[in-house]
C-alpha cells in the first residue's frame, strides 16, 4: 500500500490552486498516467494533497497545501511541455481542512467527477469548501444535461 497523507494536515494553514490547461497535441493516456504516478511519489513528501481531472484534451487539478510548495509544483506544471494555455483559475489560503485529506493525486475521469464532487462534500465540514463543490457539482451536472 502506498503511503498517504494523514489527518495530521487537518486544519492547518492551505493554499489551495485551481487551474485548467490544454493538453499538447499527443498527449495521451500513458503520460497522464506518468503524471500521476510522479505526483504520487513527489506530492506524500510535500504535504500536496489534490486531485486531477483529464479528459478531451484538457486537464482540471485542484491542488491544496503549504504554499510555498504548490507554487513551486505550479512552476514545474506551467513548464511542462504536455501542457498549454494554462489558466489558473482560483486560489486561496486560509485555516481550514483539506477537501481531499487523503488523495496524494488522484486521476479522475470527466464522466466520474460528479462522483468525486458528491464525495467530497460528504466529508467537508467547511462552509467555503462547500460552497466550491456545490457549484463546481452544479456547473457539472448542467453541463451533463446539455450532452
Amino acid at each position: 500500500m502506498r503511503d498517504e497523507p494523514t489527518s495530521a494536515f487537518k486544519d492547518t494553514l492551505l493554499f489551495n490552486l485551481v487551474y485548467c490547461s490544454r493538453a499538447c497535441a499527443g498527449v495521451e493516456k500513458a503520460q497522464v498516467d506518468d503524471i500521476i504516478t510522479t505526483s504520487r511519489r513527489r506530492n506524500v513528501v510535500l504535504g500536496i494533497t489534490g486531485l486531477l481531472v483529464f479528459g478531451g484534451g484538457v486537464f482540471f487539478q485542484w491542488i491544496e497545501g503549504p504554499r510555498a510548495e504548490v507554487l513551486d509544483l505550479m512552476k514545474l506544471i506551467e513548464a511542462d511541455p504536455r501542457h498549454e494555455t494554462v489558466v489558473v483559475l482560483n486560489t486561496s489560503e486560509e485555516v481550514r481542512e483539506r477537501v481531499f485529506p487523503s488523495w496524494d493525486m488522484e486521476l479522475v475521469d470527466t464522466q466520474d467527477i460528479e462522483e468525486v464532487l458528491k464525495d467530497a462534500l460528504d466529508t467537508t465540514e467547511d462552509k467555503k469548501s462547500v460552497n466550491a463543490l456545490q457549484t463546481l457539482l452544479a456547473q457539472c451536472q448542467a453541463q451533463a444535461r446539455l450532452n
